[in-house]
């Protein structure tokens, strides 16, 4: 019946990347690809996600991240995966034994880890990586939930209750803001972002204290945050809590969704056929970037006009 609507809001879900595919070589006039015609697209369209991201238009994918603070530490990394590097994070243990295919992990707390509205989070235990949706609880001892167990091509293992659970963070493409917390108050100070040639004006890097500053140093595989105060004994065991933009995910294999809002599929596909374009209908490669041009402006508008307003600086002024 014509009044019969879907009921579904789900399109942007369930829009995998090979339809992307299909539609952005539709616009250039070609249909049936296959093949290395797929490869190079999946190509194009992960380099059409960098170029997002050098615009600053990943402003989604805000995340927060945890730093347990440590005697005498000044410097704390996050790697791009684990296969990276071990991150520094957030601390905790089981608070129970696992076997490899519990998918609620205990811990003794899970206070300040990522939770469902943060899009859940990423923990090492030992050599296992689990990443997870949500947490049972918002503070205290809890539960992480919808585990995915041997994450990141690591094997999922049994663990014993009191074995270590570090916090990782994945995908860190920039950080925007840093508070100093105290865990037994949860109060937070702001800190100061700081240059390197301001870092290093500093007379006395060793001197130790509660931090009220940093900077940061991005490199390809890791993020760097050096403190000043270097963090003492008072202030061992309190935490840094941060925000930090998270890369746009890999287009990665063709039956999965883009990890990109629904608001951004038109000019992400227009993107796609501006990019294939050039390899294909170069004459068209003008005509498609202007199309491509005003998606993007669309979406950047409509997006930046709901934006909260700490994210919006970083958006048109990613290097202040």
């Amino acid at each position: 019946m014509a009044n019969i609507t879907s009921h579904s809001y789900t399109f942007d879900k369930t829009l995998p990347i090979d339809e992307i595919v299909e539609e952005a070589y539709e616009r250039i006039g070609l249909q049936n690809v296959s093949g290395y015609q797929l490869k190079t697209a999946k190509r194009s369209l992960n380099l059409l996600f960098s170029e997002w991201s050098n615009r600053g238009l990943h402003y989604w994918e805000i995340a927060n991240q945890g730093f347990t603070l440590v005697d005498g530490q000044n410097v704390y990394t996050t790697y791009r995966t684990p296969q990276d590097g071990t991150s520094n994070g957030l601390t905790t243990t089981l608070s129970a034994g696992i076997n490899a295919s519990v998918t609620d992990i205990p811990l003794t707390s899970v206070t300040d880890m990522p939770g469902a509205n943060d899009g859940g989070g990423t923990i090492k235990v030992g050599s296992e990586t689990i990443r997870y949706t949500g947490k049972s609880a918002a503070s205290g001892a809890a539960n992480l939930t919808g585990a995915v167990r041997g994450s990141n091509g690591t094997t999922a293992a049994t663990h014993s209750s009191a074995d270590a659970v570090t916090q990782h963070g994945t995908g860190m493409d920039n950080i925007l803001e840093v508070n100093y917390r105290i865990t037994s108050t949860s109060i937070d100070s702001p800190m100061t972002e700081v240059s390197r040639s301001q870092y290093q004006g500093y007379s006395n890097k060793s001197a130790k204290g509660t931090p009220t500053s940093f900077f940061i140093q991005r490199f390809i595989d890791r993020t760097t945050l050096t403190l000043y105060l270097v963090p003492g004994a008072a202030q061992d065991g309190n935490k840094l809590n941060l925000y930090y933009s998270r890369r746009i995910q890999d287009a990665g294999a063709y039956g999965n969704a883009s990890n990109v809002p629904y608001r951004f599929a038109p000019c992400m596909t227009a993107g796609l056929a501006f990019y294939l374009s050039q390899k294909n209908v170069p004459q068209r490669s003008q005509e498609l970037k202007l199309y491509y041009e005003d998606e993007l402006a669309r979406a950047v508008k409509e997006d930046g006009d709901i934006t909260s307003t700490y994210i919006a600086p970083k958006v048109y002024y990613p290097n202040a």
